[in-house]
């Protein structure tokens, strides 16, 4: 029996069946309006040649580490760097004809996919940054270091590209409150204590890996948090951008879009993890919030905010 706190997202056969029928998959040219806000169940290998070019804003790839895992069933085993890079290339190139002009790129990785993802994507977008956000779910380990970090890649396609650093402020708690002239000098008084908004680096320790007690947690094994496709897509894309995630896994990246007015494509090879998007998309429409995002900024790990407009509180 679970926990009467576990909020994690659970689906029924009923519920399976029903949600079947909005799944999609593509076996030839499609156009724009046919995939925009799809959840696609295919091998995203599969799905690439056809889809329509260059209508992608933001490309957000988080395919499988260099790491022996089980995605419901179908495991990716782990293989040399030089085997690893080539799986990377036999998609990588494919998906640059997909991308307007001004798209940026993010790639999800680890310490042991560096060298890859910079071999890669070097060959075909300008990496700009790497972003390390702190994850602090992993297991000790007795003769190494504990993995407790993973890397996001800044790329873009060109050097025209979106970029809104004000969208993307954190909200900091002000350790030393100076004063000018009796007013707070570059910070905030507020009920729940002082902050100051502060520009984003690439360094994230605000970020909470989903778990039982929040409802956007789903079985997923590598689940990434609403929070973080959050900055992401407040930063380089606008109201209206496409967004395309080819490694979908149970939706947080079209969640996000749907929940930020940014239109979707998501592809998913697993169905049990497109029926979690599917129905988190549902979900969405009726609760818009983002844990740890409120008042348009977003807000440090464990801060106390007062309730937003949309009844939701940072995190």
């Amino acid at each position: 029996m679970k926990s009467p706190n576990n909020r994690t997202l659970t689906l029924s056969e009923a519920e399976r069946q029903h949600l079947r029928a909005s799944l999609s998959s593509l076996s030839a040219l499609a156009t724009v309006n046919e995939v925009l806000g799809k959840v696609i169940h295919q091998d995203c290998q599969t799905a690439l040649p056809h889809l329509p070019s260059g209508f992608v804003d933001v490309l957000f790839l988080d395919p499988p580490y260099n790491l022996t895992k089980s995605f419901n069933g179908t495991t990716f085993r782990a293989r040399n760097d030089a085997e690893y890079t080539a799986w990377m290339e036999s998609w990588f190139g494919q998906m640059m004809r997909l991308l307007k002009p001004t798209a940026s790129v993010y790639i999800c990785g680890d310490w042991q996919s560096s060298a890859s993802i910079v071999a890669v994507a070097g060959r075909y977008v300008h990496i700009r940054n790497r972003i390390t956000w702190e994850r602090e779910k992993g297991r000790g380990a007795k003769a190494n270091w504990k993995n407790s970090s993973e890397d996001i890649w800044f790329c873009t396609k060109s050097d025209e590209y979106t970029f809104n650093p004000d969208a993307v402020r954190l909200r900091r708690r002000v350790i030393a409150p100076y004063r000018e002239n009796g007013a707070p000098k570059d910070w905030q008084e507020t009920d729940d204590g002082k902050f100051r908004d502060t520009a984003p680096s690439n360094l994230w320790t605000d970020i909470s890996v989903p778990f039982w007690s929040m409802p956007e947690n789903t079985e997923h094994p590598t689940q990434k948090p609403e929070k973080l496709l959050a900055k992401l897509l407040l930063a380089s894309s606008n109201a209206g951008d496409v967004v395309l995630d080819p490694f979908a896994g149970s939706g947080t990246t079209a969640v996000v879009a749907k929940k930020l007015g940014r239109q979707f494509v998501a592809i998913e090879q697993e169905e049990e993890y497109c029926l979690f998007a599917l129905q988190r998309l549902v979900n969405a429409g009726c609760d818009a919030s983002i844990q740890g995002f409120s008042d348009s900024v977003f807000w440090e790990r464990n801060a106390h905010a007062t309730t937003s407009k949309r009844g939701q509180k940072a995190q």
